[in-house]
This record gives structure tokens, C-alpha cells and sequence, in this order.
């Protein structure tokens, strides 16, 4: 073995017969570094070249063992490396005295050199395993992290491609589904810290459900043409059938689902949006006719940014409504068609609703304030 490739071991005593006594002890099989002084042994601790393990001297001058262990334990530079102390005493309460302070053993003065080899050799080994250990554990965690950033991809992948699915049956609508994600996401922002909503819209379900939204219409796939383009005011049949696409994309995404053995958190939300975002708070919604609490959350948010969004855009039945207009229609709505909450979120951010839709305004489409 080469001497550079040999493991380091700083001595640390004032005592220059100490220090030759372990330095005879160690240098057939380590490269050792001396200090004389606590001072000394933390500059070289810090330094460049690591030692791989200290063996410190209780008793010093300026600053004792105990004080230079508890500086090498609270330096995230060093805190890693073994300290062994060296010392003449041998109570219960010096020894407890030590370990707290972070040491690792004791090696008592006059040194047996065969007791010296040993401990050493032990806490190298110890302290091999733990830095191999913590090596794989970051290894493992760069794994994981490459994982979920590869599964989060497919999800946004998978979701894109459902929605421009939609989209391509509903040409009409534009940027509606982009918008209607960007209006949802800064809603659930606005109502983070309610104590309605505080425990469902934690950083990590406004991420999902801003995925999810995108899946909100997935259901007007199986709408007829004839039915989902039709210029003017639908019968009552036709919009019977209308009503359908909130059945249908439910029960897409449960088919998606069902081949799974456990939940997968945006499909979920993304079957709750798909299903309940035609609910109303009053109960006079579709397809159930629930209301209040009993519509998730989650649909709820998405009632509100596809009613605002559905009032200023255009249609092939009607005109876009001015911003503002669009903002008495939704406030009016308040505790009938609304989470009363909700609405007032809502009211809240009403100017960055209005510039969302201005970001994601359709190219033929000037929005009116």
C-alpha cells in the first residue's frame, strides 16, 4: 500500500513523549499528523487532507480536549470524524463527560500499544462502514429522486396527451385547459391557510390537483359532435346528453385506474374534478345533485375557474364577457353555485385570474377588462 493511500491519524498531546510513544505505536501501518495544542488540531482538521481519525488529549493548556471535541462535533466539516481521547483519568464522570462531548472511545495513558492498534483499527473499520453505508444511502436517494422525477414526467406526459385528446374534439376551447389549471392552482394558493381547506391543500395535493385539472373535460371525447359544436342553445335532450361527460370521464380515469393495486394520488383528484365539477353548492349540479361539503374540494376549485373562464371566452353560442362582468357573475353566484369561500378566494385574486387569462388569451381573442 502506498503511504498516500494509507489512513491518517492526528495525534493531538503536549506532551512530545506522548506524541512519540503514538507516533512509534502507528506508523507502521497509518500516516500520522501531530498537533501540540487544541488550536493547532482544529486547523488540521478543517484542512485540505482530512485525517481519517483523532486521538486527543484530554488535559491542555487554553483549550482542553473536551472543548476541541465539542468544536469538531458541531462543524459539519468534521463532525464525521472518530475522536478517541487520550487521558490519565479514569472516573465514571470524566469518561460520561467525554462521550457526551462526542468522542467514540478512551484510550487510558501509559498507552499498551497492542490496546492503541486495536482501537484504532476498530473505529477506522467502524467508521468505513458508516461513510460506505452513507455512500449507498446517497446513492439509493439519487435513485429515488431520479425515479419520481421519471414517474412525475410520465404523469404530466399522460395527462397532456388525455387533455389535447379533449381538446381536439373542442377546438373552441383553446387555451380554456391551461387557463383553467393556472386559475384552480392559484385558488388552492389563496385558500392554503383557511381552516376549511388547510389540511387538503397541502404544496403537495396544489401541485396534483394543478395536474389534474388539465383532465376536467376528458368526458366530452364521447360527446357527439353534433351535440358538443352545436352553434345554438341545446335541447333538453341534447344537453341530457351533454351531461354524460362527466360520467364518461370518470369512468375513464377508473378504468386507467383499476389495473393498479394501489392509489395513485393525482387520479384520484383528477376523477373527483372529472365527476363533480358541474356540482353546485345549492344541490341543483349534475350528475348527482350533491352539494356543500359533499362536492370535493377539489371540484369546487374547478367550478369556479371553469365558470370564469367558460364567461369571458368565446364560444360558437356567444360572445366573451368582459373581466369584470365575469367576476358580479361568479360573486353573485356566492353560496348557490359556489363554496361561499371559495368565492371569496376568489374575489381575492380576481386581477390574477385576469392576468392568467391574459398569459394563456387564445390568439384570436383580446380580453376585455
Amino acid at each position: 500500500m502506498n503511504a498516500t493511500d494509507r489512513k491518517c491519524v492526528l495525534i493531538v498531546d503536549d506532551s512530545p513523549e506522548n506524541i512519540s510513544i503514538a507516533t512509534n505505536v502507528l506508523r507502521d501501518s497509518y500516516r500520522t499528523k501531530v498537533a501540540t495544542n487544541g488550536f493547532r488540531a482544529l486547523l488540521l482538521a478543517e484542512g485540505e487532507d482530512k485525517p481519517d481519525l483523532i486521538l486527543l488529549d484530554v488535559v491542555m493548556p487554553d483549550l482542553d480536549g473536551y472543548e476541541v471535541c465539542r468544536r469538531l462535533k458541531q462543524n459539519p466539516a468534521t463532525e464525521s470524524i472518530p475522536v478517541i481521547f487520550l487521558t490519565t483519568q479514569s472516573s465514571v464522570e470524566e469518561e460520561t463527560r467525554g462521550f457526551e462531548c462526542g468522542a467514540v472511545d478512551y484510550i487510558h495513558k501509559p498507552f499498551s500499544p497492542p490496546i492503541m492498534r486495536a482501537r484504532v483499527r476498530a473505529h477506522l473499520l467502524a467508521k468505513e462502514a458508516q461513510d460506505f453505508l452513507h455512500q449507498q444511502n446517497e446513492i439509493l436517494e439519487r435513485k429515488v429522486q431520479q425515479r419520481t422525477h421519471e414517474l412525475s414526467t410520465m404523469q404530466d406526459v399522460t395527462i397532456a396527451a388525455l387533455a389535447s385528446l379533449a381538446e381536439t374534439r373542442d377546438n373552441e376551447t383553446g387555451n380554456h385547459i391551461r387557463r383553467t389549471q393556472h386559475y384552480v392552482k392559484a385558488l388552492a394558493i389563496e385558500l392554503r391557510d383557511h381552516p376549511r381547506f388547510r389540511e387538503t391543500l397541502t404544496p403537495d395535493a396544489i401541485e396534483l390537483l394543478f395536474k389534474s385539472a388539465a383532465l376536467h373535460d376528458i368526458g366530452k371525447v364521447g360527446i357527439p359532435d353534433a351535440i358538443l359544436l352545436k352553434p345554438g342553445r341545446l335541447t333538453e335532450d341534447e344537453f341530457e346528453i351533454m351531461k354524460r361527460h362527466t360520467t364518461l370521464g370518470r369512468d375513464a380515469i377508473d378504468v386507467a385506474a383499476a389495473g393498479l393495486d394501489f392509489e395513485v394520488a393525482f387520479l384520484r383528484f383528477a376523477q373527483e374534478i372529472t365527476y363533480s365539477h358541474q356540482e353546485k353548492w345549492d344541490g341543483s349540479g349534475y350528475p348527482l345533485g350533491i352539494g356543500g361539503d359533499d362536492v370535493p374540494i377539489s371540484a369546487r376549485l374547478m367550478a369556479v375557474a371553469d365558470v370564469y373562464d367558460a364567461l369571458i371566452s368565446r364560444r360558437v353560442y356567444k360572445e366573451p364577457m368582459p373581466h369584470r362582468d365575469a367576476v358580479e357573475v361568479i360573486s353573485a353566484g356566492s353560496g348557490s353555485h359556489f363554496d361561499p369561500d371559495i368565492v371569496d378566494a376568489f374575489l381575492n385574486i380576481a386581477d390574477a385570474f385576469y392576468a392568467i387569462a391574459q398569459r394563456y388569451a387564445d390568439a384570436e381573442h383580446k380580453l376585455v377588462l
